[in-house]
C-alpha cells in the first residue's frame, strides 16, 4: 500500500497535523508512525500543562498568532471531548524596580496581541494573592490549565475513528525520497518495517535535525536539549495560589523563569529551571547520551551559545545541583515555601533549534523538500498552539499532491 500522508510523530502537534488532514481529506490514506508504545511520551507528556494566553510573544510572530488561536480552539475541543479545562489565569510577579519596567513592556505587547491584561497595585496583589509578595503584578485571565496527554490522546482516537491509521512502537531510522514518492525504514519489535508515502510530514521533536538530515537536507541547526526540572508542593499547599504565579522575565532570556503552576489534578508545582541537557530523552536524574554529546560538543553553535549564555548556565546549573539555590528562586515572591516543601516530580526535555551562530530560534522553523515537510522548531507554545500549528502545516502540504 502506498498512502497519499505518513506523520512521523506522536506529540501533539504530529497528532494534531493527522487529525485535521484526515478530517480535510477523508477519502486519503494517512499513517501516523510513533517510535514509544504510547502517544505524547516527550515534550508533549512532561510539560506544565499550561494553555498559554500569548504574552510573551512578539507581535506578528507565528508563536503570538498561533497561541492566541491556539488557546481558544483547545478549550472548544476540551468542551467538546468532556476534558478538563480550567481558565484559573496567570499572575506575573515583579519583585524589583527593573521588573516593574518590564512589566511595563509586557503590558504593551498584551495590548498589540490583543490579550486581556490587568495591571495590579502591590495591595492587590495582596488580596488576589495573600501567599505572594512582590511590588506589582499583572493579571492574564485567560491563561489555562489542561491535560495534554489527554488532549493529544482523544485527538489520536477521533483520527483513527476519521479512517486513519496509527502505528506506534515504529522508529523511524531512514528516508529516501524519489520523484514520485517517499519510502520510510523503521524498526518495530526487531523487525524492519517499510511505507511508502506520496508525502511525508516529519514532527520529530527532539529528534527533528536528526529527521531532516536523514533525507540530507542542508540544514544550518541543530537541535540542544535543555532540561526544566520541577517539584511538586505537598498537599498541605494545594490551595497556596489562586492563579498560575510567574516572574517578570528577562526579555534576554529564552526561559520564563521558575514559577507556580496549578495542576488539573489540584496539585501544585514549581519550575521548572533550564539547565543543558547530555541526553536528549534524559528523564532520570543522572543522564550522559554519548551520541547527544558528541552531536552538541561537534557543532559550532553549541559553544558560541555557551559563550553567550555562560553566567546564566552556571547559575542554572548551580541551582539544579543546590536546592537552596532553587528555592531562592520561588521565595522571591513566596517566601513562606521551605526545602521540605520541594518534594519530587518528573522533569521535561525541551527541544531547542541554535543556529551555528549560537542564536536561539524563538519561532517555529520548517524545513522542506519537494515531498516533505519537516517541523524544525516547535517552540512554547506548541503545546497550546498545536491545533492551529495543524491546520497551518495541511494549508502548506494540501497543494503538494495535486499533481500527482
Amino acid at each position: 500500500m502506498t498512502y497519499d500522508y505518513i506523520i512521523i510523530g506522536g506529540g501533539i502537534v504530529g497528532i494534531s497535523t493527522a487529525w485535521q488532514l484526515q478530517q480535510r481529506f477523508p477519502k486519503l490514506k494517512i499513517l501516523l508512525l510513533e517510535k514509544e508504545e504510547a502517544f505524547s511520551m516527550h515534550q508533549t507528556g512532561h510539560n506544565s500543562g499550561v494553555v498559554h494566553a500569548g504574552v510573551y510573544y512578539a507581535p506578528g510572530s507565528l508563536k503570538a498568532r498561533f497561541c492566541k488561536a491556539g488557546a481558544a480552539a483547545t478549550e472548544a475541543f476540551c468542551a467538546e471531548h468532556n476534558l478538563p479545562f480550567d481558565r484559573c489565569g496567570k499572575v506575573l510577579v515583579a519583585t524589583s524596580d527593573a521588573e516593574l519596567r518590564r512589566m511595563k513592556g509586557l503590558i504593551e505587547r498584551c495590548r498589540i496581541n490583543g490579550i486581556d491584561v490587568e495591571e495590579l497595585t502591590r495591595s492587590q496583589l495582596e488580596k488576589s494573592e495573600p501567599n505572594i509578595e512582590g511590588l506589582g503584578a499583572l493579571l492574564v485571565p485567560g491563561t489555562a490549565i489542561v491535560d495534554y496527554r489527554k488532549v493529544a490522546s482523544t485527538m489520536a482516537d477521533c483520527f483513527v475513528r476519521l479512517g486513519g491509521e496509527a502505528r506506534l512502537g515504529h522508529e523511524v531510522v531512514a528516508l529516501e525520497e524519489s520523484a514520485e514518492a517517499v519510502t520510510a525504514i523503521a524498526r518495530h519489535r526487531g523487525k524492519t518495517v517499510t511505507v511508502r508515502g506520496r508525502f511525508l510530514i516529519a514532527c520529530s521533536g527532539l529528534m527533528a535535525d536528526r529527521t531532516a538530515r536523514m533525507l540530507g537536507i542542508p540544514i544550518d541547526f541543530r537541535i540542544i536539549p535543555f532540561r526544566g526540572e520541577y517539584y511538586r508542593l505537598p498537599p498541605k499547599h494545594n490551595k497556596i495560589v489562586n492563579h498560575l504565579i510567574y516572574p517578570v522575565p528577562d526579555p534576554d532570556l529564552p526561559f520564563l523563569g521558575v514559577h507556580l503552576t496549578r495542576m488539573i489534578d489540584g496539585s501544585v508545582t514549581v519550575g521548572p529551571n533550564a539547565v543543558l541537557g547530555w541526553k536528549r530523552e534524559g528523564y532520570d536524574r543522572l543522564n550522559l547520551s554519548l551520541l547527544d554529546t558528541w552531536e552538541m560538543v561537534t557543532f559550532a553553535g553549541f559553544w558560541r551559545l555557551l559563550q553567550e549564555q555562560l553566567v546564566t548556565g552556571l547559575i542554572e546549573t548551580k541551582n539544579s545541583l543546590w536546592k537552596p539555590g532553587y528555592l531562592k528562586l520561588v521565595q522571591k515572591y513566596c517566601p513562606q515555601l521551605q526545602l521540605s516543601d520541594l518534594l519530587p516530580y518528573p522533569p521535561g526535555i525541551r527541544a531547542q533549534a541554535v543556529m551555528e551562530d549560537g542564536s536561539l530560534v524563538h519561532d517555529f522553523l520548517f524545513a522542506e523538500t519537494p515531498r516533505t515537510l519537516h517541523v524544525c522548531n516547535a517552540p512554547s507554545p506548541a503545546a497550546t498552539a498545536a491545533i492551529p500549528i495543524g491546520s497551518h502545516i495541511c494549508d502548506r502540504v494540501t497543494d503538494h499532491l495535486k499533481g500527482d
